[in-house]
């Protein structure tokens, strides 16, 4: 991994704000913070930042506001969410903003340091591969039923209609494409798409499966091109 990798916090709790800057330095990341939802942006644009975790509830401006302004922007900055609510809704809220990936409170630092080096590992891949996080590079489309997909607007095209992907749908739904027809395993897209030292839950999958279902125009009942393999995982087929 690259060095001098920056990280700010946004979290109005002082004692989880300044033990992640903490626990980020030991770990040899850079780091800066701040409280309130309100000033986080302006710190972003000025410290820009390897990735970002965003707390929901902040005074000023919620997480998601925050979130969704920046992926407005075409900002790709790995996002991962803090949230002490447990519902599913409002874990799907927060990757419908853009959100890369979430985390719960409480949470273990160890889970959450693996959830970060696995979203800067991926974002090194993307940037290795040739793209960036700025919007400039040039664009490969590919197809799922009738929405067309651009890798480099990380845009979903359907009906008339455009719509972001935050950067972890794109890495999946290329994953998906790059396997066509094949039965892929939870275990197997997770460790290609999150990391292999990803320790989270395989409901993170289910959700952003959900999310892109609903943006390709292939959510309900009897799901036509991403397809659930019971017992096994999911598979992307031309419908």
């Amino acid at each position: 991994m690259k060095s001098g990798v920056k990280i700010v916090v946004v979290e109005d709790d002082a004692s989880i704000r300044f033990g992640l800057q903490e626990v980020f330095a030991g770990e040899g990341f850079e780091t800066a913070s701040c409280e309130r939802g309100d000033e986080a942006e302006e710190l972003i644009g000025r410290e820009l930042p390897d990735l970002i975790i965003l707390d929901v509830m902040l005074p000023g401006k919620n997480g998601y506001e925050i979130c969704k302004a920046l992926r407005e922007r075409k900002c790709r900055i790995p996002i991962l969410m803090l949230t002490a609510k447990g519902q599913e809704i409002d874990k799907v809220v927060g990757l419908d903003s853009g959100a890369d990936d979430y985390v719960t409170k409480p949470f273990g630092v160890q889970e959450l340091v693996a959830r970060v080096r696995a979203l800067l590992r991926r974002c090194e891949r993307l940037e290795t591969s040739g793209g960036d996080r700025t919007g400039d590079e040039e664009a490969t489309t590919f197809q799922v039923g009738v929405a067309v997909i651009d890798e480099g607007k990380y845009e979903i095209s359907r009906d008339g209609q455009s719509e972001r992907l935050t950067p972890k749908e794109m890495e999946l739904l290329k994953f998906f494409d790059e396997h066509r027809g094949v039965v892929m395993s939870r275990d197997r897209i997770l460790d290609a798409v999150w990391g292999i030292r990803y320790f989270g839950t395989t409901r993170t999958l289910d959700q952003c499966v959900a999310q892109l279902r609903r943006k390709i125009g292939d959510s309900g009942a009897s799901p036509r091109f991403l397809k659930t393999v019971h017992g096994v995982g999911y598979r992307l087929e031309d419908g």
